[in-house]
């Protein structure tokens, strides 16, 4: 009987509801090894989580019987529960809507994981907008501006 084998890498960005800094430095690593927990629960295997005050960034290797979509609805849905019941943030945290996701292949990984855990010095030259802006571009991805995420410089 054969066996199905695959090897796919997603790279997915969201944010948070109404784009507030909310996610500080005494918290953000506790965030982030939250993030790569929930992803281990659907059986994805975490390669990078990283972000910045207003947005994250998941690097992992997708398990092909779950999508993407029901994943990310998964790790957003758990991960601001978990923020809420820890009282990170005064009043209710939330995740916008949406979000952008990426596939790269293997011998860009490390490239990618880079990418994600210099997040901190990369936004002191560019902003979230520019960058996930770069990203729908570099990806060759048609977006109406009306549907992007809420930015506000």
């Amino acid at each position: 009987m054969a066996n199905t084998y695959t090897q796919m890498n997603v790279h997915a960005v969201f944010s948070v509801k109404g784009r507030g800094n909310f996610i500080s430095n005494n918290w953000s690593e506790q965030l982030h090894r939250y993030l790569a927990g929930t992803l281990k629960e659907t059986k994805n295997y975490s390669l990078s989580v990283g972000g910045y005050k207003d947005h994250v960034h998941i690097f992992f290797e997708l398990n092909p019987t779950i999508s993407v979509s029901d994943i990310l609805k998964n790790v957003k849905a758990k991960s601001s529960k978990w923020i809420n019941l820890e009282g990170f943030v005064a009043g209710k945290f939330e995740w916008q809507a949406g979000y952008g996701a990426f596939t790269y292949s293997r011998s860009q990984r490390n490239d990618v994981i880079k990418y994600i855990m210099n997040q901190e010095e990369h936004h002191r030259k560019r902003s979230f907008k520019d960058e996930y802006l770069e990203l729908l571009r570099k990806n060759e991805i048609k977006y109406e501006d009306a549907y992007l995420f809420e930015f506000y410089e």
